[in-house]
């Protein structure tokens, strides 16, 4: 994982690839960038969500991740390390396709939150290898999307345990 400890300014932020990778300026927490980008993920899913149907939603989330490979790649590119610290869009989309398929309730949003950094953070393989092997946009937004499937299924199961035992 390259990323720096250096962050770019908020004038950084003036070109619009720069702004969408940053996470219109979330990624620029001095420290937990990732956390900061996957928290504000969050009221933004649920400001943008009710106004989509879930086919609707489904191709937003597919256009936002294609998006995000462009301005990752850019991002990456003028700051001069791939996966700079202050590029959350990966988060960001990564955690609306966890959250859409969160059960109801702020508490499974809660738990949704904490597995998602936990397997953001971990990165088990395939997760890993992507993050170490594939240095552009496309890797920069496949890692993420792939620690949400780990923590879709951890809350699948989540959901299975407190059905059959509860």
């Amino acid at each position: 994982m390259i990323k720096t400890s250096t962050s770019p300014g908020i004038r950084f932020l003036a070109h619009p690839a720069h702004m969408l990778a940053c996470g219109f300026g979330s990624g620029l927490a001095p420290v937990a960038s990732g956390t900061f980008g996957t928290l504000a993920a969050w009221p933004l899913y649920l400001l943008i969500k009710p106004s989509f149907s879930d086919a609707a939603f489904a191709v937003f989330l597919l256009l936002a991740f294609a998006i995000g490979v462009a301005a990752c790649q850019r991002t990456g590119r003028d700051l001069g390390v791939p996966d700079h610290g202050a590029i959350v869009w990966d988060e960001i989309v990564a955690f609306w396709l966890v959250l859409w398929v969160t059960p109801p309730g702020w508490m499974w949003q809660l738990a949704a939150f904490f597995a998602f950094r936990l397997f953001d953070i971990v990165k088990p393989p395939p997760a890993r290898w992507v993050d170490l092997n594939m240095k552009h946009g496309f890797g920069v937004m496949l890692d993420d999307v792939i620690a949400a499937l780990f923590a879709m299924v951890s809350l699948a199961l989540g959901v299975l345990l407190l059905e059959r035992f509860a």
